[in-house]
Formats: C-alpha cells, sequence, structure tokens
C-alpha cells in the first residue's frame, strides 16, 4: 500500500450558472452606487427647503460623493488585491449600508455632505474590486468581453433610473427614502457574497502609493472646491486663490510622482495606450455631460416649472428608457464589432440633445423636452459599454481590475466636473435681469461640447493606428510580468 500523501485536486472552475450569478451580485453592488449618483439629484429641492441649503451647498452634496469615491478607487482596488477581494467587497457593502442609514438621518447640510462622504468611501471599496473578479471569474475571452459589457450596461442603467426611481421616494417618502433604498439591496447583495463569491487575492499585489493617494486627494478636492465657492468667497479672493494653487501644485507633482516610484497608483504607462486614453478622457467628457445634464434638468423641472418630485422623474422618463434600451444593446455591440459605432453614435446623439436644449425656455414644449432627454438616454446608453471594455481590452490579466479603476475613477471626475463646472457657470450667469432659464443656456452649450469631444474619441481612438499602441504597451506589461515572475502573463483579447 502506497504510503505517499494525498495531493487534493484544485478546486473546480465555477459553471456558468455560478459565473452568470457571481456576475449578477457584482452588478448589483454597481446598480446601487451608480443610481446613488444620480438618485439624490431629483431630492435636491425637497433637501435645499428642508435643510435651507444654498446652490453651492446642493453642488457639495452631489460632489462629496463622487469626489471621495474618484479619489479612493484606486487604493481600494490595490488593498482588495493585497487582502482579498471578496473581504473588502463585503466591508465595502457595510460601511455603503451604514453611510445611506446616517444620510437618511442627517439633521443639517453639514451632516449630509460628511455622510455623503463616508457612503462613498464603503462605494468605492465595490465597483474595481467587483470588476477585478468579475476578470477573474470569466477566463474565455468572449464570455469576459460579454460580461465586461454587462457591466458597462449597469452602469448607464442605474444612473439614468436614479431620477425616475428618486422623484416616487421623494413623493411618496420624503427625501430620507433616496437613501434608504439601499439598505435591503445592499444587505442582500452582501449575503449573496458570502454564498456564492469565491475569495481571490493578486498573485503579486500592488504596493500601495500613499504619496500618490494623497496627491490625487489634494488635486481633485481643492480644485473642485474653488471652482464651487468661487462665487460666493469671489474668484481672487485668498481661500480660492490658496486653493486654485494647491490645486495646481498637485496636477504638475502628480505626474512627476508616479513615473518616479516602483508601483504608482496610476501607471504613466496605461497611457502609451491610445484606447485606454480615449476611453478615460470619454468618461470624464460623458460623465461631465450627465452631471450638468441632471443638476439643470432638476432645478428647472422643480423650481422653475414646480414639478413635483415625482412628476420631474416621469419627465426623464424618454432618458431612462432609451438607456435601458441602448446599454445592453450597445454591450453587445462592442462584443461583436467594437467601440466604434456606439462612441460615435453617442457622442452624436449627446451633442444634439445639448443643442436642442439650448433653445430652452420657461415654457418649453413638450415636444423639445422629450426629444432632448431621448437623444441624451441614446447617447448616454450608448457609451458606458465601451469606456469599459477600451480601458481594459488589450490589458494584461494582471492590470485589467486598475485599468477598470482608472476608468471608474474617470467616470466620477468628469461627473464631478459637470457639476461643478457647469453649475457654476449657470450660477455665475444668473445676475441682473437674466432668470435662471436662460442663464442655463451656456451649461447646454458646454453638454454640446462635450457630446462632440465624445464623437472625436470615438473616431480617433478605434483606428488600426490606436490598436497597435495597446497591443504595444500591453507587450510592454507582459515582458515586465515575465522577467519578474519567469512566466508570460495573460492578455485580455
Amino acid at each position: 500500500m502506497s504510503t505517499q500523501p494525498t495531493v487534493p485536486p484544485p478546486p473546480a472552475a465555477p459553471d456558468r450558472r455560478h459565473r452568470l450569478l457571481v456576475l449578477a451580485i457584482c452588478c448589483l453592488s454597481l446598480f446601487i452606487v451608480g443610481l446613488d449618483n444620480t438618485v439624490v439629484n431629483v431630492a435636491l429641492p425637497a433637501i435645499q427647503q428642508d435643510l435651507h441649503a444654498p446652490t453651492s451647498g446642493l453642488q457639495w452634496i452631489i460632489d462629496a460623493y463622487t469626489l471621495v469615491l474618484a479619489s479612493l478607487l484606486m487604493l481600494s482596488g490595490s488593498v482588495a488585491d493585497r487582502i482579498g477581494r471578496r473581504r473588502v467587497f463585503r466591508a465595502g457593502l457595510l460601511l455603503f449600508v451604514l453611510g445611506s442609514l446616517l444620510c437618511s438621518l442627517a439633521p443639517g447640510l453639514g451632516w449630509l455632505i460628511a455622510f455623503r462622504a463616508l457612503q462613498a468611501v464603503g462605494g468605492s471599496m465595490l465597483n474595481p474590486v467587483a470588476m477585478s473578479i468579475i476578470t477573474n471569474t470569466f477566463t474565455d475571452k468572449r464570455e469576459r468581453a460579454q460580461a465586461i459589457g454587462v457591466w458597462g450596461g449597469v452602469i448607464g442603467i442605474s444612473m439614468a433610473l436614479g431620477p425616475l426611481i428618486g422623484g416616487f421616494l421623494v413623493d411618496s417618502a420624503g427625501w430620507p427614502a433616496v437613501f434608504l433604498i439601499n439598505i435591503p439591496v445592499g444587505l442582500g447583495a452582501f449575503a449573496l457574497t458570502f454564498r456564492y463569491v469565491p475569495e481571490s487575492r493578486a498573485p503579486r499585489p500592488r504596493r500601495l502609493d500613499p504619496v500618490g493617494q494623497l496627491l490625487m486627494v489634494v488635486m481633485l478636492g481643492c480644485g473642485t472646491a474653488a471652482i464651487i465657492e468661487g462665487p460666493g468667497y469671489g474668484w481672487t479672493s485668498p481661500v480660492i486663490l490658496t486653493l486654485a494653487a494647491l490645486a495646481g501644485a498637485a496636477l504638475v507633482c502628480f505626474p512627476f510622482w508616479e513615473r518616479r516610484t516602483a508601483e504608482p497608483l496610476i501607471d504613466p504607462r496605461f497611457f502609451h495606450s491610445v484606447p485606454f486614453t480615449g476611453a478615460t478622457l470619454t468618461a470624464v467628457c460623458a460623465f461631465a455631460s450627465l452631471g450638468g445634464f441632471l443638476f439643470l434638468n432638476t432645478l428647472y423641472l422643480q423650481n422653475v416649472r414646480h414639478y413635483s418630485p415625482v412628476e420631474a422623474g416621469l419627465w426623464t422618463l424618454p432618458m431612462a428608457g432609451l438607456t435601458l434600451v441602448a446599454a445592453p444593446v450597445s454591450g453587445r455591440i462592442v462584443g461583436l464589432r467594437g467601440p466604434r459605432l456606439p462612441l460615435v453614435v453617442a457622442g452624436l446623439a449627446m451633442a444634439a440633445s445639448g443643442l436642442l436644449l439650448t433653445r430652452l425656455t420657461v415654457d418649453a414644449s413638450a415636444a423639445l423636452l422629450i426629444a432632448a432627454y431621448a437623444l441624451f438616454g441614446l447617447g448616454f446608453g450608448l457609451v458606458n459599454a465601451p469606456i469599459t471594455n477600451s480601458a481594459v481590452s488589450g490589458m494584461p490579466l494582471a492590470q485589467a481590475g486598475v485599468a477598470a479603476a482608472v476608468a471608474s475613477t474617470s467616470r466620477q471626475i468628469g461627473q464631478s466636473l459637470g457639476v461643478a463646472v457647469i453649475g457654476t457657470a449657470v450660477t455665475t450667469a444668473v445676475v441682473g435681469t437674466v432668470d435662471f432659464t436662460t442663464a442655463t443656456h451656456i451649461g447646454w452649450w458646454i453638454i454640446t461640447a462635450l457630446g462632440l469631444a465624445v464623437l472625436a474619441l470615438g473616431l480617433l481612438t478605434t483606428t488600426p493606428w490606436a490598436a497597435a499602441t495597446a497591443a504595444r504597451v500591453a507587450a510592454r506589461f507582459d515582458a515586465g510580468a515575465g522577467a519578474v515572475q519567469g512566466a508570460p502573463t495573460e492578455r485580455l483579447r
């Protein structure tokens, strides 16, 4: 009889049903994080009245969430690679639920902004970690592309449904309800994670980059604060000049530091890939459009046209409906034919929507509003899957989570900038005899320009030349991984 110890067989790869269940759990977490980006918009007038908030306070309610989310996504992804993705994912769900509960109980504006930041800390542990779980669960290149397409589609669907869901919640139960809805969904996802999501870590986790992380926080936080508070303090006041100087210094130092540290927060080599750089810029432009679009429309529909929250939400139904239809279609087109067609149509549709709304008046016709909202929904539904696909396509598997986290960070930065820049531009324009509706025209022109930028990027980043740059970047990472580990790294196709 042999006395040699029996070696246990390796764990079996999850079957298709199990893989789809993991994808559903990850998408559920993404849904509540994305929903919270926009569901709060329709509650802003109610919050303004209840908490006596100025317009800058409303901007901070949105941007406190998106800024913290943007600042911590990369850090959360690195920590998850080191200590376990499922562990960080579960912690993020619990923290997000806690932040949501505290937001619903906030007694004042300052508390609400602080609790929104806490909520975003939890949210930052979900998106990049879930993407890493997905890329490691779906090993077949075709299945992985389809899963990423679904993932990108859920982002658009959740954010488009936010105003509609928020309208019904605010009308029926008050503005705290837009936060309470996260609690059962988050707890349900937490329970499912225990049973179905396997634990995983990176074979060689990246080192943390505290200096890069600090520079990013200073750059985003101080820059956004200067934009939002500029009209109130005065653009030449010492406070605003100091904030702008700090943001500018961090912006200059960040790439300088990242090029010189061994394992940077954001590897500058990524940006040698034209599709990756294009995906980053497209995410900023598309989500800046979304942030400004929802912010202005919420105030216009409720404060100018005096619609109730549920009526304001229903007016955005054409946008939500077209996004619901376009998002999965876009994911399928990207998986089969690549990102060019969805990006081009998205840019055209978003630019056309902004152009229509430059004609907005106090009593604008229903046809104008419905056409503009439908066009924006079509464009926004089409743009998300190509962003995620372009960010991770061609990258080695070990870098896919980081690349996806950069794309997610770009989305949040874009939305923060959209609310800050467009909101401030309109607020500044409201002087003398210029009413709010007329002042919004500058915001719609900005959104038109952002749509045209998406169109141009879609054409530029989907050429054979652009694909060749992505292949060269992937080869460099593969060579580096082989030198360190003695074996080539699998590449995402």
